[in-house]
């Protein structure tokens, strides 16, 4: 731990040029460069509010909390956290191999890597959560609470969220780094993962009791449901106890976890790379 922070003492803004520099590279060559950050995810939004809205004719609306919000609405809030989780999952185990340059022929403290990668990703969910907010305060549904003090949550979660996926990050970018069919075999799980998370779906909601218990073991299913208790059914990250503390007990397995495996292959991923 005292090695990761120190690594990270002193690079706050190399950080920071770092993860603007890897957005430039993203969107390198686009002639509209940066705007596919919020058209990607748009497109995304609509189609999945199509199928459910329209194809799947559940325009009514989807029940969160005991009050009802429209298809769009409940998508939208909970696919600007997804957008950030999948990124930093995916591209942060690549992160390392795509920044190969950084560990092989320079001397640069390696778990920065992790970090400016999750930090350019940290820029776009910004943008889109205030693209998600500015939706929000001009709609008229006398459900959603925003504004609202619960608003506030989003300084609880969204910095919750970003050291939970970099904690993540600390063992899945050296052991992808080490192997290429775990890079590709993460890429492929988070597209079953989207279905098992509550991103188009109340996962309080369901008819097997059993299986929404389990879905409290689900970070992602957390981060999601939070976002949606903040800005709109109005509900604190403490009223339900046994959900937060499922989650910080994973995320202290996660944080040493990565602490134990980032120890172990650090000094052989200049051999390997």
């Amino acid at each position: 731990m005292f090695q990761i922070f120190k690594e990270h003492k002193g690079f706050g803004k190399q950080i920071f040029l770092l993860a603007v520099n890897d957005l430039k590279k993203t969107y390198k060559g686009a002639a509209i460069g940066p705007l596919w950050a919020v058209i990607k995810p748009a497109f995304t939004l609509f189609v999945y509010w199509f199928a459910f809205a329209i194809g799947l004719r559940s325009g009514k609306g989807v029940t969160f909390d005991g009050e009802l919000y429209s298809t769009f609405i409940f998508l939208l809030v909970g696919f600007v956290p997804w957008f950030f989780m999948n990124d930093s999952i995916t591209l942060g185990a690549k992160s390392i191999r795509m920044n190969r340059q950084f560990v092989t022929k320079v001397s640069f403290p390696v778990s920065t890597i992790m970090t400016f990668t999750a930090v350019a990703r940290l820029f776009v969910h910004i943008f889109l959560f205030v693209i998600m907010y500015v939706v929000l305060l001009l709609d008229k549904s006398t459900n959603i609470l925003t504004p609202s003090v619960y608003n506030l949550q989003f300084f609880f979660y969204c910095p919750l969220m970003f050291a939970f996926f970099v904690a993540l990050t600390w063992s899945t970018a050296p052991m992808a780094a080490f192997s290429k069919d775990f890079e590709s075999m993460i890429v492929s799980v988070m597209a079953g993962v989207f279905w098992i998370s509550g991103i188009i779906y109340n996962s309080y909601n369901m008819d097997n009791k059993v299986v929404e218990t389990i879905m409290l073991f689900n970070p992602i299913n957390f981060f999601a449901n939070g976002y949606r208790k903040a800005f709109l059914s109005g509900e604190w990250f403490f009223e339900n106890p046994v959900e937060l503390c499922i989650f910080l007990g994973e995320f202290l397995l996660v944080f040493i976890l990565g602490l134990w495996n980032y120890k172990r292959l650090r000094k052989t991923l200049p051999d390997v790379l």
